[in-house]
């Protein structure tokens, strides 16, 4: 193997890095350029943060109207006569909101009316008086051409006293 002259390298390596210097040139690369003049187009302010209004504290109403929401409410009245029957078996379209059932149609057999109910999950029940739907035991006390009629059961938010409601649920066409 042939070994170069450690003069020839002391000449070489100066030579080498002079040349690369030179090339680089006054003129930049594209990137200079592009940096130079970056900062033109920006915008120089930044906008100020919105003004953080006060906190106001509601105070509460203790005049009666509304329930204390610090106190738990009555889980049922004992003087009450109306109470719901929850020992009784469910039926299957009490687990549905009644918003979220639609009456599709009605149909007689042997002198009683059934009204037909679509299910979320597309499915169509039977229906008459006498049973119940929805979370509120709503109980079917008519089944009209154009509607069911409900007597639903729920506790009063103030006295926590079971009190009846109607509800209907209209013939979707």
């Amino acid at each position: 193997m042939a070994s170069f002259n450690p003069l020839l390298k002391l000449i070489t390596i100066p030579t080498l890095c002079l040349i690369l210097v030179a090339c680089n040139g006054d003129e930049g690369d594209d990137l200079d350029k592009f940096m130079s003049t970056a900062a033109n187009d920006m915008s120089k302010g930044v906008e100020p943060l919105p003004e953080v209004l006060p906190y106001s504290p509601i105070q509460y109403n203790a005049d009666g109207l509304l329930a204390d929401p610090f106190k738990p409410r009555k889980a049922a009245s004992k003087n009450g006569s109306l109470q719901p029957n929850i020992n009784r078996p469910k039926d299957a379209l009490e687990a549905y909101p009644l918003e979220s059932l639609k009456y599709v149609g009605s149909m007689s057999r042997s002198k009683l009316t059934y009204a037909l109910i679509k299910t979320p999950d597309n499915t169509i029940q039977q229906v008459k008086v006498g049973n119940y739907l929805g979370p509120n035991y709503g109980l079917v006390t008519a089944i009209n051409e154009g509607d069911i009629v409900l007597k639903e059961i729920v506790q009063d938010d103030l006295t926590g006293d079971w009190i009846e409601r109607s509800a209907s649920i209209n013939l979707q066409e």
